[in-house]
């Protein structure tokens, strides 16, 4: 019999977990050929999430396993921890709070079974408030534009994928970086499943705007050489703009046309060039700092216990 491991990244997910564990679960039955494995990671959650995961992972030791982290490393990093205790043919990832529907993942997994590797849920839609719908569209256009190609328009973070492709994976230790553009960068070809995703009804979302803004940052640096190219043209059309405004002074001065004022304009243009140096630096700066992390060697996430079978490891 096949396996199959669903990894679920947990982090303040007290309120959701009642109702997403039990529809995980049903997936057996729609399953019967398949033996599930359903791997929950408490990425350091401050809540009862837990108590929760422990009281089914009870009732159903042979099903549910549970990776408990040291503390919160970030969704994406949960889900490496998941993906490196799965034991599965093939290993799919979903979030615990409802907003993708569990369901799907029988036709994900049927498309798995049929030969394809690779399995992406595509948000053709998603109810989320106006600004964030606008902000996504942007995102994810300028993302297919500048760093990776034929990215899925609405982007995913709800996949089926083969073990041939979790074990690739594995031998990648990139920090900062984002998982889902890491399995579209490795290039095997995928079957798309469009969904609608749903508005979150059950607690607040941790997904904050400064999360959103590192996904963002971490996204074009660690796959697209656009930021850094940027800098040199930037660089180049201002020392030319410069030059210019330079040569139209000395005429002007040669011709005596310059008048005594001119204290606005040159303060404009300074502070202007310099905001603009400034951002350059940042940029630079946000190379330099990925280079000393990775440098460090330091582990993406640590795992204090791993619950499975009854037993507790550590």
């Amino acid at each position: 019999m096949k396996k199959c491991s669903i990894v679920v990244p947990v982090y303040f997910n007290e309120l959701n977990l009642p109702k997403t564990i039990p529809r995980l679960l049903d997936l057996q039955e729609k399953l019967p050929d398949i033996e599930l494995e359903i791997i929950f990671v408490d990425d350091g959650s401050g809540d009862k999430s837990l108590e929760i995961l422990l009281d089914f992972q009870k009732k159903t030791p042979h099903i549910i396993k549970i990776v408990k982290l040291t503390r919160n490393f970030g969704a994406l990093n949960a889900i490496h921890a998941g993906l490196s205790v799965a034991s599965g043919d093939c290993v799919g990832a979903i979030s615990a709070d409802l907003q993708d529907p569990p369901e799907l993942l029988v036709d994900m997994i049927k498309k798995w079974e049929q030969g394809n590797r690779a399995i992406f849920a595509i948000r053709k839609d998603r109810k989320d408030p106006l600004l964030s719908k606008i902000a996504a569209k942007i995102f994810y256009k300028l993302l297919r534009k500048f760093a990776l190609p034929d990215y899925p328009p609405g982007g995913f973070d709800f996949f089926v994928i083969d073990r041939y492709i979790v074990e690739h994976i594995k031998t990648i230790n990139e920090k900062n970086s984002s998982l889902m553009n890491l399995i579209f960068w490795l290039g095997f070809d995928y079957v798309a499943i469009p969904y609608v995703r749903e508005k979150r009804q059950e607690g607040k979302s941790r997904w904050t705007f400064s999360k959103k803004i590192k996904l963002v940052i971490d996204s074009f640096i660690g796959f697209s050489y656009m930021p850094i190219k940027l800098l040199p043209i930037l660089g180049s059309i201002f020392a030319l703009g410069s030059f210019i405004y330079g040569l139209m002074a000395i005429i002007n001065w040669v011709n005596g046309k310059i008048p005594i004022e001119g204290w606005t304009t040159t303060i404009v243009i300074v502070t202007f060039i310099g905001g603009v140096q400034m951002i350059m630096l940042g940029v630079l700066g946000e190379y330099l700092w990925r280079t000393l992390d990775e440098t460090r060697r330091r582990p993406p996430y640590i795992i204090d216990r791993i619950y499975h079978d009854k037993d507790s490891k550590l």
